[in-house]
């Protein structure tokens, strides 16, 4: 599996997210900035989390008007895999790959911990090597992480299983609406993700339950 890691200005998980590739792959990520406007030849693009363009804007929004994201979407019109964490899901949203919004969180704060996901989808590339309501721990780490679509579009998600992943139970950390963390696109091979799989992949780190993820990929993109 040939991956790419996007890098925008004040992005902070690249390096995260190219370890973890790299520990899961065997192989490298290419590392390709903002403004390039050309991919190489690769299976998955991940944009990573940080704070791209320092969040002067709305978050993602300036990101998503750099000069690869036109390669990025192209990728994925050709039905090549895509992987927004956090800010990368940000950046979806933003660059309408995705439907709705990342708003401020419900207490107005930033909040960075562990919290419990529940696995709703095993039939995607990012989620087959999941079980279907699989309990998960992945951290997060935002301040403007709340899931918001109007309720047409919620229903919509539900109703098309493109809901990849929700809070549990009690552990919303920032009021998403319906508790959704992560969402599909409609080909099923674009993914936003507020937590952080990349950043439990290895044990000494605090878990591996985000190893599954990466091992969806490999078996799908091989």
């Amino acid at each position: 599996m040939k991956s790419v890691v996007i890098v925008f200005p004040a992005s902070n998980c690249d390096r995260d997210a190219k370890v973890a590739l790299e520990q899961m792959t065997g192989k490298t990520p290419a590392m390709v900035w903002h403004q390039d406007s050309e991919l190489p030849e690769v299976d998955l693009v991940l944009l990573p989390g940080g704070f791209s363009y320092g969040d002067y804007l709305r978050c993602g929004a300036m990101a998503s008007q750099s000069a690869v994201m036109k390669s990025v979407k192209a990728h994925a019109d050709r039905g090549g895999m895509v992987l927004g964490v956090c800010n990368g899901f940000q950046v979806l949203t933003e660059s309408h790959m995705l439907p709705g919004a990342l708003m401020r969180n419900a207490g107005l704060k930033f909040v960075c911990k562990p919290v419990g996901l529940e696995v709703q989808e095993t039939q995607s590339g990012f989620t087959r090597k999941y079980e279907n309501g699989q309990r998960v721990t992945f951290p997060v780490a935002h301040g403007e992480g709340s899931y918001f679509a109007d309720e047409e579009t919620l229903n919509r998600l539900e109703g098309e299983n493109r809901v990849a992943f929700r809070y549990a139970e009690g552990e919303n950390p920032n009021g998403s609406a319906r508790n959704i963390a992560g969402i599909l696109s409609e080909k099923r091979n674009v993914l936003g993700l507020m937590p952080h799989p990349e950043r439990v992949v290895d044990e000494v780190l605090g878990g591996t339950d985000g190893r599954k993820l990466f091992q969806s990929l490999i078996e799908t993109l091989s």
